[in-house]
């Protein structure tokens, strides 16, 4: 290879991993509520804040279409998805059939490191969740960072890439509703949690999957009560 095509392919490699960087940080700021729902995303302020062109950025975009994340309007270009209750309901209902069936092949595949999983998972979560009940909540994403680490804890020995695949792309369309309606129900949502946790350490899946239902329906009602409409 001589120094011409040596220095094209250092370009490509700098474009790609540049764009992949873009790729994360734009998904982050739309999933944790930093960019807003119908959002209109203009592409020269988008080159501004990510640093990369106007053609890799329409690349990310309509990656994210599919991923339910953005919506292209044909020539007006592409905006945040738009929130909407029937929407959540939709998410909410695809999560927990997917997670009570890795939650229960997770229970009997499980061994000890599985286990030290969940409760190092549940411990960092437990210590966020106090530091809200106590009023603080300048937190908001590492809590729920801490969230996602838990619940993926409880399904990451389901043995299945695929079905983690699923459960994480369906879990952030969920969890973009509960940052931007800023969906932490106290006590109640930290009881659940430390009741699946019990629930899986004593391998009992029926009962995860009940307190799961009413862990993630009572979400939807939360951000119902607090505004959202169909």
């Amino acid at each position: 290879m001589n120094e011409l095509s040596a220095q094209i392919l250092r370009d490509e490699t700098d474009a790609g991993t540049a764009g992949e960087q873009a790729y994360d940080r734009l998904r982050a700021d739309i999933v944790f509520g930093r960019l807003q729902p119908g959002q209109r995303l203009k592409l020269e302020r988008l080159r501004l804040d990510y640093g990369v062109g106007i053609s890799t950025l329409r690349e990310i975009l309509n990656r994210l279409v599919p991923e339910g994340l953005v919506v292209a309007e044909g020539q007006r270009g592409f905006q945040v998805a738009p929130c909407s209750a029937a929407d959540l309901k939709e998410i909410a209902a695809l999560r927990l059939l997917l997670e009570c069936h890795a939650m229960e092949q997770s229970f009997q595949a499980g061994d000890m490191e599985w286990e030290g999983r969940v409760v190092a998972a549940h411990h960092k979560l437990a210590r966020m969740e106090a530091q809200l009940l106590a009023g603080d909540r300048s937190n908001a994403e590492p809590w729920k960072r801490y969230d996602w680490e838990f619940h993926q804890a409880l399904v990451s020995a389901c043995g299945s890439r695929a079905l983690l695949g699923l459960h994480s792309g369906v879990y952030d369309l969920y969890l973009r509703y509960q940052m931007v309606f800023v969906i932490f129900r106290g006590e109640i949502a930290a009881d659940e949690h430390r009741a699946l946790l019990d629930a899986a350490l004593n391998r009992q899946s029926a009962r995860a999957q009940e307190i799961l239902s009413a862990h993630i329906w009572g979400c939807v009602d939360f951000a119902l009560n607090r505004g959202l409409s169909s």
